[in-house]
């Protein structure tokens, strides 16, 4: 599940939602809608948070 493994990355890189919001160009709150299920990211952020975390697709979606 993405909300799950996204959160799972990022707190295994002892980063905040804050941290990635910033790598990714949105605010925190948007982060925190996708740790929390409620959103989803473009496929342009979806992209950018595989390079950000070294994860396939597969591996940050499934």
């Amino acid at each position: 599940m993405f909300s799950k493994n996204l959160k799972e990355l990022r707190k295994s890189r002892s980063m905040t939602q804050t941290e990635l919001a910033k790598l990714v160009g949105v605010d925190q709150r948007t982060v925190s809608g996708w740790e929390t299920g409620v959103s989803e990211p473009s496929y342009a952020i979806l992209a950018k948070l595989c390079e950000i975390f070294e994860e396939t697709f597969d591996g940050l979606l499934s």
